[in-house]
């Protein structure tokens, strides 16, 4: 196996985009939770990212959505993000919660519809103008309920007629980014189910289009690590939103339900290019802390996406190779599963330190009483939560 001290410069190279969202108050479909020291606004929602990234150093940018992140001048957030050590990274748009998108928003019937969402990601890109970002995320709640509600080749056409207009006016340095998830809200259809779908709307719109994958957004027993070697063999994987789920998308803590599960999609991320600086790949977080305190929710799933990188940086490519090519499957089988088991969380901790970070990053943050004073200072005004 792969020694631990050659993988640390892999390891530098690792940066996590954090939600504003995850810091908001958020639920179940039948209550929202409310918990003290939550942020009261964008500005307050980057002040805890920072605390993520100050204690863990693999949090660098923190995505924002709109219109949930909705300031009057956006020069000053990004004073505010980078006087803290972060940056704003992806804008991602929202089409699922105005009246006017009851059936539909960039696939809707209604011309006046679509106008009104192709707008909205026409503000997210000036937003992105102002920020400094790069990434434009599309998420779709477009479906239909019941057959033959909508004529569903219509749909598709209207879609990509749509994109065609949002793709048109991102800029040269820009990225269009589309999610893609196999159901809900809709329920008989979805109108981007799936990975196939998202590449055939963003393969006919340019090199500036990828494909984002959310680990949550799958049918059970869905290999998506296979779907990560397909989209990475394409060329067309833009971006992961990791987080976790036992049934639908819950949006748990990601390898909170599955963590050999992460490590597989990460070996083949790994092998894939899709991993560092340069991979063109960014990794962000997509989860909802529902009855956990939020900062250390973000500071355990970052941690966990890096544990399982470690392992996957630790595999033996040579033995693994020879293994394979031999016809010996429990050897090449052995070879993937001595990285998995092994503990890298000591070596992480002793590498941590030697950076000038806590070896132990949620003990740091339950230790620097950082939750007691947002606790006690904010008071008032109204908390920031999904949908605000």
């Amino acid at each position: 196996m792969t020694d631990f001290s050659s993988i640390t410069g892999l390891l530098a190279e690792q940066a996590i985009e954090l939600p504003s969202w995850a810091f908001g108050n958020s639920g179940t479909r039948f209550r929202v939770f409310p918990q003290a020291g939550v942020p009261r606004d964008p500005f307050e929602k980057i002040t805890d990212a920072a605390k993520v990234n100050e204690l863990t150093g693999l949090a660098p940018t923190v995505a924002l959505h709109i219109p949930w992140d909705k300031v009057d001048d956006y020069g000053k957030l990004r004073e505010h993000a980078e006087g803290l050590g972060v940056g704003l990274g992806t804008i991602n748009s929202n089409t699922f919660q105005d009246q006017a998108y009851k059936l539909g928003s960039l696939a809707s019937s209604d011309a006046a519809v679509r106008r009104q969402a192709i707008d909205h990601h026409f503000e997210c890109i000036d937003i992105m103008n102002r920020t400094g970002s790069s990434d434009l995320k599309i998420w779709l709640a477009d479906g239909t309920n019941y057959p033959g509600q909508d004529d569903m080749r219509a749909r598709q056409d209207r879609l990509a007629d749509s994109l065609g207009q949002i793709y048109a006016r991102i800029g040269d340095s820009q990225r269009l980014v589309l999610e893609y998830k196999f159901f809900e809200p809709a329920f008989y259809h979805t109108d981007v189910p799936d990975w196939g779908t998202s590449y055939a709307q963003v393969a006919a719109l340019g090199e500036k289009a990828f494909v984002c994958l959310d680990t949550g957004h799958h049918a059970p027993g869905t290999n998506i690590e296979f779907i990560v070697m397909q989209l990475l063999r394409l060329g067309k994987l833009g971006s992961f939103d990791f987080n976790s789920r036992f049934y639908a998308d819950d949006d748990l803590i990601v390898g909170a339900a599955d963590p050999f599960q992460l490590f597989r999609i990460l070996v083949e991320v790994v092998r894939g290019g899709g991993y560092g600086k340069d991979s063109g790949v960014a990794f962000m977080l997509d989860q909802c802390h529902n009855i956990e305190k939020k900062i250390p929710g973000q500071i355990r799933s970052v941690l966990n996406v890096q544990e399982m990188t470690a392992r996957a940086l630790l595999i033996d490519r040579d033995a693994l190779g020879a293994a394979q090519q031999a016809g010996d499957v429990l050897g090449a089988n052995d070879v993937l599963m001595d990285a998995f088991y092994t503990d890298v969380r000591p070596a992480l901790a002793e590498w941590r330190e030697s950076r000038g970070l806590p070896a132990n990053p949620m003990r740091a943050y339950a230790e620097s009483g950082y939750q007691a004073k947002i606790e006690a200072e904010r008071v008032g005004g109204d908390q920031a939560g999904w949908g605000a």
